[in-house]
């Protein structure tokens, strides 16, 4: 009996300390976003781990419809959720158990941090963030067969001069899907370490919560890639991080297109 109230009084400490960094970062929640109560994680949901391996795929391209409440829910708890709440463990490893790993979840409504403690999301900003976060993929260039050489160019008729065309225009980015993660590393939280070695744990511990949203999307069909290209400057000016928070990985989320 005391253990469990030990847990309660635990997670409920855990659960006032992320309210109090958003509150403190001058993130408070606009609009009419509320708080989103997770469901609890199915734990009997997706492939066996040799399975999931063998799915595990990088998508490109995603559906828009929204991921169910239930997806989303199994999703973050398979990321960084809650395992073992009575000994302050998650899914996902971090050094010295700092917890420095913040998920935030940017979807068309609105941009949340990730609360494992209380296993929902706190609200942000209101508004759709995505295509800002997100960078344009540059086009690929043509690859000639193998074993072919390139043909020479074929001699041009002369012509008169005609005028510069205008500067192409920059490629489009990649269409919104439904939900981009950002993985952001908490330096703070670490209780020793020179800089150096903090951004080494963060850098790593990020890592492992990316591996663990590849394989949850791989044992239930769900689609993403893990990604380093995306603008950090924005994101930090969005969610208004501090120097010792790192931004490290994006993961876009969705359903097969």
């Amino acid at each position: 009996m005391e253990t469990g109230k030990l847990s309660e009084a635990k997670r409920a400490g855990l659960g006032a300390i992320a309210l109090i960094l958003v509150l403190s970062s001058g993130l408070l929640p606009a609009g009419e976003l509320q708080a989103i109560k997770l469901n609890p994680p199915d734990l009997k949901r997706g492939l066996p781990l040799m399975a999931a391996l063998a799915a595990r795929a990088s998508a490109r391209d995603y559906s828009e419809k929204d991921l169910s409440l239930q997806d989303l829910s199994d999703l973050l708890w398979a990321a960084d959720g809650m395992s073992r709440p009575a000994e302050n463990k998650s899914t996902a490893p971090s050094a010295m158990n700092s917890h420095d790993i913040r998920i935030y979840v940017f979807m068309k409504d609105g941009a949340y941090l990730y609360d494992p403690p209380r296993h929902e999301l706190l609200p942000l900003l209101a508004g759709d963030f995505r295509s800002q976060i997100m960078m344009a993929r540059p086009p690929r260039p043509a690859i000639p067969a193998a074993g072919v050489p390139a043909a020479p160019p074929a001699a041009a008729p002369a012509a008169p001069p005609v005028p510069p065309a205008p500067p192409a225009a920059s490629p489009p980015p990649p269409s919104a899907p439904p939900v981009e993660i950002v993985l952001v590393s908490d330096g703070d939280r670490f209780t020793r370490g020179d800089p150096e070695r903090k951004f080494e744990w963060g850098a790593i511990d990020a890592g492992i919560v990316s591996q663990n949203i590849s394989l949850f999307c791989a044992a239930t069909g769900l689609k993403t890639r893990p990604k380093a290209s995306m603008d950090k400057a924005r994101i930090k000016e969005l969610l208004k991080l501090t120097a010792a928070q790192v931004v490290f990985l994006n993961h876009p989320v969705g359903y097969a297109k």
